[in-house]
């Protein structure tokens, strides 16, 4: 049974920091791509940010919304089953719950949307206060 479970979020004021990280098991984390995907009240899910998996001959490949592009940085260790996003210079209108999904194995991108993505975890609650 694949689970995904995310931790590290909380309440931060703005311009401050936080890592998001998420835990799998039941799957083969290292041929798997993994995403971030985050919902604020009364708007839909949106992509957040994505990490490719690869065959070791190839640098991940990343991807990120516009409007986190500079501020966000996604990582993953496959040793630890492990995805993370350190979020910094955090703005009010990041605010939201955020899941980390993964796609079917070896799938190739785009990463971008939901389409990849067969797997989610349960979400972790970002606050992030003016």
């Amino acid at each position: 049974q694949v689970q995904l479970v995310e931790s590290g979020g909380g309440l931060v004021q703005a311009g401050g920091s936080l890592r998001l990280s998420c835990a799998a098991s039941g799957l083969t984390f290292s041929t798997v791509a993994l995403g971030w995907f985050r919902r604020a009240p009364g708007k839909e899910r949106e992509f957040v940010a994505a990490i490719s998996w690869n065959s070791g001959n190839t640098d991940y490949q990343t991807d990120y919304a516009d409007s986190v592009k500079g501020r966000f940085t996604i990582s993953r260790d496959n040793a630890k089953n492990t995805v993370y996003l350190q979020m910094n210079s955090l703005k009010p209108e990041d605010t939201a719950a955020y899941y980390c999904a993964a796609s079917s194995r070896y799938y190739v991108g785009p990463y971008s949307t939901e389409r990849p993505y067969v797997y989610w975890g349960q979400g972790t609650q970002v606050t992030v206060s003016s």
